[in-house]
């Protein structure tokens, strides 16, 4: 199990990457992928589907034997995309003795020093000439070795490094591509690459959404080989423990909805996040397709149960002052519900007690995180997603270090807990 998550993150450097592999995975299993633009027809018991918004978040339902307005849905929720690096346009910097560097701009809270001194790489997508001017083609970029690198400052010419450095955003974390050979090269070294990897010329690209990613592959490590040290672990993690569980799970009375959204690290506030109603939307057309009445969605959601999958902060042997006194959990100890006085989080008395009842059913142990009261906290999907669509629900997720860093660590048995609860869940 652990292997199929590994080689999941080693092939999901970005957000579409992401969509594709799951896509690709969800139709090896029997799933087929449905264009929203079309009308849905008529939906049956037991029918397998999913659907893209903007290549970049992706919505899939085994329909359930009774319909929505009689058995709700059980969703499970999780992001596809992570803090890092979006290349600017016109991104190429000459520097002396021809060194490019590449304009870059922060996307999401990434730890910025994590990226300094390791191998990258370019991963997103590229938009060529299509048909007409209203449908460009989309193809996936993803260069498959070390292309670049944040070099730091020697510690010689900055003696108090290590005492803390304030980071620039525009100055400091500048990659380096390469160095020029010729005068043909001067402003066409990023496009070389872009249109040698993908085989197509230059005068058909018209733009990019490029990113820099960890080029040193996922691996486990400890002495019994307990962690995991991957970027994108979150969230990452939780979208293929939920893809494990769907195509692990039976069609049953009640409908299972996977939801996979983009740009929780940047608010949600998009068409393919959770603060978009393209989800609601989706709901809404499968329950008039089935009971031909609106009553039928409002009376779905009533009976629905989310599970809001996003990781948690694991206790870290050094900094234990950081953490809740009474309620910090631990890697290895299994999902962790999150709560939040402030409703950061959606999980309430009721919702934990019922995720911790799953978690029982599989024989599997549950933690619970809240902050330490000093320390302020993030948010996540549940809370925006519940504010269109008022779902009872909990948030949770596997306890991993070094959230935000370039490689995040988690552990091995949370995440085979993690997938064991998600497919109990679908089967209730």
């Amino acid at each position: 199990m652990i292997k199929r998550l590994l080689s999941f993150l080693d092939a999901s450097p970005v957000n579409f990457l992401a969509v594709k592999n799951i896509s690709e995975e969800l139709e090896k299993n029997g799933f087929r992928r449905i264009n929203p633009q079309e009308p849905l027809g008529k939906i049956e018991a037991g029918e397998k589907f999913f659907v893209t918004k903007n290549d970049s978040s992706i919505y899939a339902f085994q329909i359930g034997k009774k319909p929505l307005a009689d058995a709700g849905f059980h969703m499970i929720c999780a992001h596809c995309d992570s803090p890092t690096f979006r290349i600017k346009p016109n991104a190429e910097m000459l520097c002396e003795g021809g060194i490019v560097k590449l304009n870059t701009e922060v996307y999401g809270g990434p730890i910025m020093s994590t990226w300094f001194d390791r191998p990258l790489t370019l991963a997103g997508r590229v938009i060529v000439k299509g048909e007409n001017a209203m449908n460009p083609q989309t193809l996936l970029l993803h260069v498959k070795r070390p292309l670049l690198q944040i070099s730091n400052l020697a510690i010689h010419f900055n003696r108090q490094v290590n005492d803390g450095v304030k980071l620039s955003k525009q100055k400091d974390v500048l990659p380096i591509l390469g160095i020029i050979n010729d005068e043909l090269e001067k402003g066409n070294l990023l496009m070389n690459v872009i249109t040698n990897e993908l085989n197509i010329q230059k005068e058909d690209v018209l733009d990019f959404d490029l990113y820099l990613a960890d080029a040193t592959p996922a691996c486990t490590f400890g002495v019994h080989d307990e962690f995991i040290s991957s970027g994108r672990l979150d969230d990452l993690s939780m979208c293929w423990a939920g893809v494990e569980a769907m195509i692990a799970s039976d069609s049953n009375d009640t409908t299972q909805v996977l939801a996979i959204f983009d740009n929780e690290e940047t608010g949600s506030q998009t068409k393919q996040g959770a603060g978009s109603p393209f989800l609601s939307y989706m709901l809404q057309r499968i329950a008039l397709a089935q009971s031909h009445t609106e009553e039928a969605y409002y009376q779905a959601v009533e009976r629905a149960f989310m599970i809001s999958a996003d990781n948690a902060h694991a206790w870290h042997p050094n900094y234990s002052e950081k953490f809740d006194p009474t309620n910090h959990p631990k890697l290895g100890g299994g999902p962790v519900i999150k709560f939040n006085a402030a409703q950061k989080y959606a999980s309430d008395a009721v919702s934990a007690a019922i995720f911790a009842n799953i978690c029982d059913a599989a024989s599997v142990p549950c933690q619970r995180f809240v902050n330490h009261s000093d320390v302020a906290g993030g948010s996540t999907l549940g809370n925006i997603l519940a504010s269109s669509i008022p779902l009872k629900g909990v948030d949770m997720g596997n306890a991993i270090l070094a959230m935000h860093s370039c490689r995040e660590t988690g552990s091995v048995i949370d995440h085979e807990y993690c997938v064991k609860a998600f497919t109990k869940f679908y089967q209730l």
